[in-house]
C-alpha cells in the first residue's frame, strides 16, 4: 500500500475507485452541489382561451428574463439570496405581475405592497408589509433580514427604516397602471351590485423565487400587491414567514401564491417543510398535501418547492400558474396553463 501511495497516478486511481463505489451525498467530501432556480408569477383562473397571443408572449418573455437574471448569478458563483432578489426584481418592475410596478389597488385607490425573504442556511428572514413607496419591496425585506434585528416591519415604520438604509422612495403615482385601476373599478361595481365586502378582481399575480447555489444554500422570496379592493390594511400570506415563504437547507425552499387567508391558516410553506422533514415525503407529495388542506378550507393557489439536492416540485389547484425553471440541460422552461 505504501508503494502505491508514493505514485501520484496510483493515488488518483485509488481516489477514482473510491468515488466510484461511494454514493455522493451532502455529507460526502466528494459531493458537488448543483445550482437550481424556479420562479412563479401567480396562480389563478389563467385560461388560454382568455389569453391573446401577444399577452402570452409578454408573460413568457418576462418570465424568461426573470429566470435568467437569477440563473446567471448562480452560474457566476453568486449566492441563492442574490439570485432570488434579482429574479424578483424583474417581475416587480414589470406591470404584468401583481408586485411592485403592477401592484393592484386597495379600496381607497392606493397600492400597499408586501414581500419576504428567507435564508435557508441561517434561517434568518425579513419581511415588509403595507409599504406604499418602495419600488422593490423584496430588497427592503432583505435589508430587514440582514440589517435589522427584526423579521417584519410594516407601513410607515418600514419606510422609515428604508430611508435609514438609504433606499430611495418612489411617489405613489409610480405604481399606477390603467389595467389595475380598471380592475378596482370593476370590483367596486361588483361590490355595489352584490352588497359584498372585499370583492376582488384577479387573484393571481404574486411573484416568487426559490434558488439553490453552488454552496448548497437555499433561499426563497415572495412579493405581492395583495388583492384588488382590499381594505383596512389587509395583509396576506406573502410576507408571513412559514405561510407564503420558507427556506431551510435541511428540507426545502418554498414560495407560495394564492388566497392568502387560507395559506396563513394552514401555514403552507412551513407545513411543506415539516412534511419533508418529519414524514419524509417527496417534495411534490408534500406540496400537494398542503394545498389539499388549503382547498378543504375553500382556498386556491400554488407553490414552487426546491430542495438542497436540486429536486423541484410545482403544485397548484387552479387553472394555471405562471411558472418557470431551468432544466437539467441548463435551458429555461416556461409554463402557464394547467
Amino acid at each position: 500500500m505504501k508503494r502505491i501511495l508514493r505514485c501520484p497516478h496510483a493515488v488518483h486511481l485509488l481516489l477514482w475507485m473510491i468515488a466510484a463505489v461511494i454514493p455522493l451525498s451532502s455529507n460526502s467530501v466528494f459531493a458537488q452541489h448543483h445550482i437550481a432556480i424556479m420562479i412563479h408569477g401567480g396562480a389563478g383562473t389563467i385560461l388560454k382561451s382568455n389569453m391573446t397571443e401577444e399577452r402570452e408572449r409578454q408573460y413568457r418573455d418576462t418570465l424568461t428574463v426573470a429566470l435568467m437574471a437569477g440563473y446567471r448569478i448562480l452560474e457566476n458563483h453568486g449566492s441563492s439570496l442574490d439570485a432570488v432578489e434579482a429574479a424578483i426584481h424583474v417581475m416587480e418592475d414589470c406591470p404584468l405581475f401583481n408586485a411592485g410596478k403592477g401592484a393592484v389597488f386597495t379600496h381607497e385607490g392606493t397600492n400597499e405592497l408586501d414581500a419576504s425573504m428567507m435564508d435557508g442556511l441561517t434561517l434568518k428572514a425579513g419581511a415588509v408589509a403595507a409599504v406604499k413607496h418602495i419600488k422593490n419591496p423584496i430588497s427592503l425585506a432583505r435589508l430587514v433580514m440582514e440589517r435589522s434585528k427584526h423579521v417584519m416591519l410594516v407601513g410607515d415604520g418600514a419606510e422609515a427604516f428604508a430611508k435609514e438604509m438609504g433606499v430611495s422612495l418612489v411617489p405613489a403615482q409610480y405604481f399606477y397602471t390603467e389595467r389595475r385601476w380598471k380592475e378596482l373599478q370593476r370590483a367596486i361595481e361588483e361590490e355595489k351590485r352584490e352588497g359584498a365586502k372585499d370583492s376582488v378582481g384577479e387573484k393571481h399575480g404574486t411573484v416568487g423565487c426559490v434558488a439553490l447555489d453552488e454552496n448548497g444554500n437555499l433561499a426563497a422570496g415572495t412579493s405581492t400587491g395583495g388583492i384588488t379592493n382590499k381594505r383596512f390594511g389587509r395583509v396576506g400570506d406573502s410576507p408571513i414567514i412559514g405561510a407564503g415563504t420558507y427556506a431551510n437547507n435541511s428540507t426545502c425552499a418554498i414560495s407560495a401564491t394564492g388566497d392568502g387567508e387560507y395559506f396563513i391558516r394552514v401555514g403552507v410553506a412551513r407545513e411543506i417543510s415539516a412534511l419533508v422533514s418529519y414524514s419524509h415525503l417527496p417534495l411534490r407529495q408534500a406540496a400537494d398535501s398542503a394545498l389539499a388542506e388549503v382547498k378543504a378550507l375553500g382556498g386556491t393557489g400554488g407553490v414552487i418547492v426546491l430542495d438542497a439536492n436540486g429536486k423541484m416540485a410545482m403544485s397548484f389547484n387552479t387553472e394555471g400558474m405562471y411558472r418557470a425553471y431551468i432544466d437539467e440541460s441548463g435551458k429555461p422552461v416556461v409554463q402557464i396553463y394547467k
